[in-house]
This record gives structure tokens, C-alpha cells and sequence, in this order.
């Protein structure tokens, strides 16, 4: 953790060389461990193409004036409004309106403008809407943060994609803008599902992503074909806006506390007797950026999709959570399968995670295979600490006692999972 978690590492950033050099270290760990290669040309990397798509001139949104005959009216980016969030240079969709605190109507394929003076209920009712099917939402500014609009001399910034038709699962299709008082007033006055378009000129710029891969091979004629992955994600946010003069986000927890637990089980499996079941370790680039590594993993699979018999994602377990006992983590979804409790039974110092509300199950890697019906969940201890994709991740914070409880109780439950005939089933209506 030292090392991935360091200043010379700059933090790791989705994407860059200094993601590539976390990944050549962690291939290094690998090896010396005596876990075989299982990337590209017999080494321990893969490598993902990536198109990181960006506007060249200010996106507008446009619509056609009431009462006009179908002439257009075009708003621009830093004018009549700003983003919020974007997922897309395009998108269109009809208009909808409604109030922040009315039921969520059909608004599947809409683009809905929430009315209300509080912006964290607006926020909140935005990305309600987008899980139920809607294309964006726009929120009201104050006239003061209006008056921001054109100030912000950068062009919006768009999520990279992986190069491909698949994209990842951990990506969001929603857009949230924010109108100004005055455009607000303009698309209240529209009649109910006018359609609005939202478009800019972009070029899209090619980078790469890197995972490190490693596999033990099990020793049982039949359960070698029944694999379990052991997983975490090596980057994070690199360099960024500065706080307090540090620029750059370590990452500590978030994931090099996940990066070190797959590692120690590296070094334990790798370590003693070969496992009955095939062991694959795998060491996610650009988690950060959408989970382009993994669903580049998912592409190119290392056995079979339906031989993996359970994935384990590990997820910033170096800080001991309030909410449970020091020395325990927790599982995300923890309702949703019985790999949980049977972990737990075999002495895994493991509980159900106790922030459901946050969705903690769909917002790591273990979603991208969870999505394909792999029995998938994190393993993780992040009490909302507010440090979270901060500089001040680092390891001076890390609770190394609370590490060292939590991954040494889940030794023993893993060891047994990979040489069990065990079988991790999703309970009914459990899986995503």
C-alpha cells in the first residue's frame, strides 16, 4: 500500500502511465507470489483501447418556439444554461415538467425540468427519474449561480468510453443541466412534450487502460472448470484541484486498501497446496472513469462466464466502518446470495452492508459481472468517511490494525471457498 498509494505514483490516475505503472507492480506481486500470466502475450497486462470523446466548440440545446411554425430556438452552454452532468454529446427526448416533490410520473425517454427552490431535493429527484428511464434532467439556477455561467471558460467534460459497441455497465446514460432562471420561465411556458435536442461538435481521443491478470490453476479434474475471481481496482483519480496544496488523491482506500487484500490472497493461495478450483486474480484498470477495465475483462473472459462461480470484489477496506464492529467489513447485497452467510459461518468476520441506501452493490466492478449473472459482491468496510476521493487518502489514515482483522478473518473462509464444492446461488429475486 506504501508504494501504490505514494506521491511517485501521483495517484494513479484512470487512464495514464502512472495507472500502467501500479499495474506492471502489481504483475510484479503476482510472480513473485508464483501466480501464473494470464494477459496479453503471456504476460500479466492487458491492455484496453479507450476514446475519451471531447467538445471542440459549446454544446447548445434546442427546440422549436411555441406558436412560431417550427422555428428553432438554439440555447448555448455558458448562456441560457450549464451541465451539471453528461453522459453524451447528443440526446433528445420530449419535455415533461413537473414539481420536485410530486410522484415520479411515466417520464421513460424525457427530458424533465424539476421546479423547487431546494437544490438537493432537485439533485436527488433527477437521478430518481434517471433509474426509471429518463434521458436528462434540468434543474433551475439562482440568479447568482446564473450569473456563474459564463465565467466557466471550460467546455463540458464527457465520460470516456471503452473503444467498442459494449459499453460498461457501471456507466450512467443520464444528463443533468441547469437552466437559468430565465430559460427555466421560457421552458415551463412550452407546451407538454416539445422536443428538445441537446448536441455538439466533439472529436473523440484515443488512451489506454491496463488490468493485470493472474491465474492459479486448480488441481481437481472437475472443479478446476468452476472458477472464483478475487478482484479490486488499482486506479483512481490522480492529479487534481489541489486542497489545502496537495494535488494529488492518493487513493489509499480507494482501492489500494482492495488492490493489498487481493494480493495477500495472492501470496496465501499462491503460497501453499494448489486449490481444487481455479483462482483468477484480477486487478481492474479505470474503475474510477465508468469500470472500462473491467468490462474490458468481461469481453475478453480468462475461463467461461458460466465456470466462474463467484467474484469477490474488494473495496476500500482500510478504515474500520462506525456502523459496525471494528474489526468486521461488510458484503454489498448482501440479501441477494448465500455466499455471504455461508462465508460468515466459516468464520469471515462479515456483516450485511448497513448503508443500503446508498447502493454501495451497483457502484463497483462487481456489477459489471453481476450484470451477466455471476454471482458477484463487494467486499468492503467505507464508513462514508470524508476523506472519499479527497488527497487526504492516504496512508497516513489507513487503520492497518482494523486491515489486518478483516483480511485475516476472510484467509480461512476463501481458502475453503476454493477448495469446496460449494456453489454461491443468487436468492430469488436477488439477482440484478
Amino acid at each position: 500500500m506504501e508504494f501504490l498509494a505514494s506521491d511517485a505514483l501521483r495517484g494513479r490516475g484512470s487512464g495514464t502511465a502512472d495507472e500502467l505503472v501500479a499495474a506492471t507492480y502489481v504483475a510484479s506481486q503476482l510472480r513473485a507470489y508464483g501466480i501464473a500470466p494470464a494477459g496479453d502475450d503471456g504476460g500479466y497486462l492487458q491492455r484496453a483501447a479507450l476514446l475519451q470523446p471531447k467538445f471542440s466548440a459549446p454544446p447548445q440545446l434546442t427546440f422549436a418556439k411555441s406558436g412560431t411554425g417550427g422555428e428553432k430556438v438554439a440555447w448555448t452552454c455558458g448562456k441560457e444554461f450549464a451541465v451539471l452532468f453528461l453522459a453524451q454529446t447528443h440526446f433528445s427526448g420530449p419535455l415533461r415538467v413537473i414539481k420536485v416533490d410530486e410522484d415520479d410520473p411515466q417520464t421513460s425517454g424525457a427530458i424533465v425540468l424539476i421546479l423547487g427552490n431546494d437544490r438537493r431535493r432537485q439533485r436527488t429527484k433527477a437521478f430518481s427519474l434517471a433509474a426509471k428511464g429518463a434521458v436528462a434532467a434540468i434543474i433551475a439556477a439562482t440568479p447568482e449561480r446564473a450569473a456563474q455561467f459564463q465565467r466557466a471558460l471550460q467546455l463540458p467534460t464527457l465520460p470516456v468510453k471503452l473503444e467498442g459497441p459494449e459499453a460498461s455497465s457501471l456507466e450512467s446514460d443520464f444528463n443533468l443541466l441547469e437552466a437559468s432562471p430565465e430559460a427555466t420561465v421560457a421552458l415551463e411556458a412550452l407546451p407538454e412534450n416539445t422536443s428538445l435536442s441537446f448536441d455538439g461538435p466533439a472529436t473523440a481521443e484515443r488512451k489506454y487502460t491496463w488490468n493485470a491478470v493472474g491465474i492459479l490453476r486448480g488441481r481437481d479434474v472437475e472443479l478446476q472448470a468452476t472458477a472464483v475471481l478475487l478482484s479490486a481496482h488499482l486506479d483512481h483519480l490522480g492529479i487534481g484541484q489541489p486542497v489545502n496544496g496537495d494535488d494529488i488523491y492518493n487513493g489509499a482506500d480507494d482501492d489500494a486498501s482492495g488492490t493489498t487484500t487481493v494480493l495477500e490472497l495472492a501470496r496465501v493461495l499462491g503460497s501453499g497446496p494448489k486449490p481444487r478450483r481455479t483462482v483468477i486474480f484480477a486487478l481492474f484498470g479505470s474503475e474510477e472513469t465508468g469500470g472500462q477495465g473491467s468490462t474490458f475483462f468481461l469481453q475478453h473472459p480468462l475461463v467461461p462466464l458460466k465456470q466462474i462461480a463467484a467474484n469477490l470484489e474488494f473495496e476500500m477496506l482500510g478504515r474500520a466502518d462506525p456502523a459496525v464492529n471494528s474489526d468486521m467489513v461488510w458484503l454489498t447485497g448482501w440479501e441477494r446470495s448465500n455466499l455471504g452467510p455461508t462465508l460468515a459461518a466459516r468464520g469471515a468476520k462479515l456483516v450485511g452492508d448497513p448503508h443500503p441506501q446508498q447502493n454501495f452493490f451497483a457502484r463497483s466492478d462487481n456489477y459489471v459481472l453481476a450484470n451477466k449473472g455471476v454471482v458477484a459482491q463487494t467486499v468492503s468496510s467505507y464508513g462514508l468517511h470524508s476523506d472519499y476521493h479527497q488527497p487526504s487518502d492516504d496512508v497516513t489514515h489507513i487503520d492497518f490494525r482494523h486491515m489486518d482483522a478483516a483480511i485475516g478473518s476472510l484467509l480461512g473462509p476463501v481458502r475453503w471457498l476454493v477448495n469446496s464444492s460449494f456453489t454461491p446461488k443468487w436468492n430469488e429475486g436477488g439477482k440484478p
